[in-house]
């Protein structure tokens, strides 16, 4: 399973580091190359959508392991494109199988806290981080080393897929649906009722309003948009914190990205240790804990207008935002045992479409104001996840726990 996660996101990292060398090697534009890579986020969320229903039918081990082994060899596809056509299709491609793998393998780490009865969705997802980095070295290596795209991502292909393919014999087959009512993770004081019985469809008193509002479809799409605001906050960061240290700030190009490798090492770092202060504190806690620390982080270094304030700023929004989505992710899967494919597809595809937009969003806003103004967005959204912690508690157990 932790492969898995590391394996998705050394392909993006080796992605991410060689798009300069694809887009020289087509003669693509600016305006041309970021409509092509639109494509790959929009064959994630369209992804998403499907794969819950599968993963709910099938079991998320079959769909794991092969969405795991496409989705190391699409990225070849990338490099052999000859045009933005064939790029734009390969990515839809890639984000099709990377979107399916992300649903069913956080089913399976689902099933996983549910076996072991504590946190461990904010681990695997620092893997993920991790293996992020990594794989940006790699692609960076390969660059510097006058490796062409194509065979930098086949031989990186070839050496996840065995790896994949080896680790996919691990997975934990059979259905999602639990054979007894689970304990939610990191909450040790004795039993609960199942995550989707009737304690949580139907909480007692109150008119339909409130059932609604106390009910599993209220809940997933409070989680779901809790994680627009998470991974929004991400892509704000990724596609313009350079902009802003380079023509806000006026640090060197060299500096420029400074603030977004420390947004993404307090990231990799907060979710390894997030498993262990959610079991600690619960997960209302860490959750109101991380908004408020991501809100204030940003907002102090935003207006501190220096360059080393705004790199903590940054680096104590990386650790806000560390275990905001993996916990959101966990609460979907959650919330409903009969169906938690489903379940995680809304969350995370909610929060997909929030990556994909907020670039566009701190940018609209940035030309009708400007960016250091329009970069508060993140820090309000990250405010309202922490205002909103609540929704990640346990079915079952009182909503301050």
């Amino acid at each position: 399973m932790a492969v898995l996660f590391a394996a998705l996101g050394i392909l993006n990292g080796v992605w991410a580091a060689r798009i300069p060398a694809v887009k020289a090697g087509l003669g693509l534009s600016d305006g041309a190359l970021g409509l092509a890579l639109i494509a790959a986020p929009v064959g994630l969320v369209l992804a998403t959508l499907a794969a819950g229903r599968i993963v709910d039918r099938f079991g998320s081990s079959r769909p794991a392991r092969v969405a795991g082994a496409l989705v190391v060899v699409a990225p070849v596809g990338m490099g052999l494109a000859r045009n933005q056509a064939e790029l734009m299709a390969a990515l839809l491609a890639y984000g099709a199988v990377g979107g399916t793998l992300d649903v069913a393998m956080n089913a399976q780490a689902v099933r996983v806290e549910r076996g072991y009865g504590r946190p461990l969705m904010n681990s695997f997802h620092g893997l993920f981080s991790f293996g992020v980095l990594g794989g940006a070295l790699i692609g960076g290596l390969s660059a510097g080393a006058g490796i062409a795209p194509a065979p930098t991502f086949a031989a990186d292909g070839l050496a996840l897929l065995v790896t994949v393919l080896i680790a996919g014999r691990t997975l934990l087959p059979g259905p999602e649906v639990p054979d007894a009512p689970e304990m939610p993770p990191g909450d040790g004081r004795g039993p609960v009722p199942a995550a989707g019985g009737p304690a949580s469809r139907r909480p007692a008193g109150g008119g339909s309003l409130r059932r609604w509002f106390g009910g599993v479809t209220a809940r997933v799409a409070i989680l779901g948009a809790l994680s627009f605001c998470s991974l929004l906050g991400e892509g704000a960061v990724e596609n313009w914190s350079a902009v802003y240290f380079r023509y806000s700030l006026g640090v060197t190009a060299g500096l420029a990205a400074a603030g977004l490798a420390a947004f993404s090492i307090t990231m990799a770092c907060g979710r390894l240790f997030g498993d262990r202060v959610a079991a600690r504190i619960g997960p209302v806690r860490l959750m109101r804990g991380c908004g408020f620390l991501a809100a204030a982080g940003l907002g102090a270094g935003l207006l501190s207008r220096n360059p080393a304030g705004a790199v903590a700023g940054f680096a104590l929004f990386g650790a806000g935002l560390s275990c905001t989505f993996p916990q959101l992710v966990s609460a979907a899967g959650h919330a409903d045992p009969s169906r938690p494919g489903s379940m995680i597809a809304r969350v995370a595809g909610s929060g997909y479409a929030g990556g994909m937009t907020g670039p566009v969003v701190i940018g609209a806003a940035a030309s009708l104001t400007s960016l250091p103004l329009a970069l508060g967005i993140p820090v309000l959204l990250a405010g309202i996840i922490g205002v909103s912690a609540r929704a990640v508690s346990p079915i079952g157990r009182p909503r301050g726990a």
